[in-house]
């Protein structure tokens, strides 16, 4: 499990402005009724999820001089919440590793986190006496008809992160694609075509090339996120 900061807030939410700032109107503490700022990673869509009145969870930064004095974590949705921080799978990912909640990471014994290769970095470069093993992380926050889809925006970065994990498969060294799905309403997985037909095309021709994928749901409430189960992946 991934705890929330203790000191973690609800707010209700109004508005995502200038991309990277969340309005939220405080819900406890001296300051209730307040407008609070937040700073959101989330570059996608959230399709769904930005609707006026939603409870959000809010973190208090790390830096308590940072402009904006909390961080997005998460967002209401029917009776549950929805982590939309884009940090959260990566971490998760160490977290499996550490504990041994992945047995797809079994038999690696060093960790290296952002790991750089070629020209860019990835998420998480594994070695041990199963051999190497290189991962990206990617955080699903959009369900349609019961599938987890990823991206919920059109994403050239996950475009090319696809064709380096194709690159790296090809040389014959595993390569995994994490997804950490953020909905428990998904059944299953599969890249959302109509969002990113480039994106989809590439997915299931890294699935080809050797990339492996592994789309695991999240439980989030207001103490954390615990990793649940893998999702089977649709047209795989």
């Amino acid at each position: 499990m991934i705890p929330f900061h203790d000191r973690c807030r609800e707010a209700a939410f109004i508005r995502r402005y200038k991309r990277f700032t969340v309005e939220a109107t405080a819900l406890d503490g001296d300051d209730k009724g307040e407008v609070l700022l937040a700073h959101t990673n989330n570059t996608g869509s959230m399709l769904g999820l930005l609707r006026a009145g939603s409870t959000a969870l809010l973190s208090p930064a790390a830096n308590p001089n940072r402009k904006l004095k909390y961080t997005l974590e998460a967002l209401s949705l029917d009776d549950g919440f929805v982590g939309v921080n884009t940090l959260t799978p990566n971490r998760m990912l160490y977290k499996a590793w550490e504990t041994g909640a992945l047995p797809e990471l079994a038999g690696y014994d060093h960790f290296k986190k952002e790991a750089k290769v070629g020209n860019s970095r990835l998420d998480a470069y594994l070695s041990g006496e199963r051999g190497e093993l290189w991962v990206e992380c990617k955080n699903v926050t959009m369900v349609e008809d019961d599938v987890a889809c990823f991206p919920d925006a059109v994403t050239e970065r996950g475009q090319k992160h696809l064709r380096e994990l194709m690159e790296l498969a090809d040389t014959g060294v595993r390569v995994a694609l994490f997804f950490l799905v953020q909905r428990p309403d998904g059944r299953c997985f599969g890249p959302a075509d109509v969002v990113d037909p480039v994106y989809a095309e590439l997915f299931y021709q890294a699935l080809e090339c050797g990339v492996e994928a592994w789309p695991y749901v999240a439980h989030t409430d207001h103490t954390g996120i615990t990793l649940g189960e893998r999702l089977s992946v649709v047209g795989s």
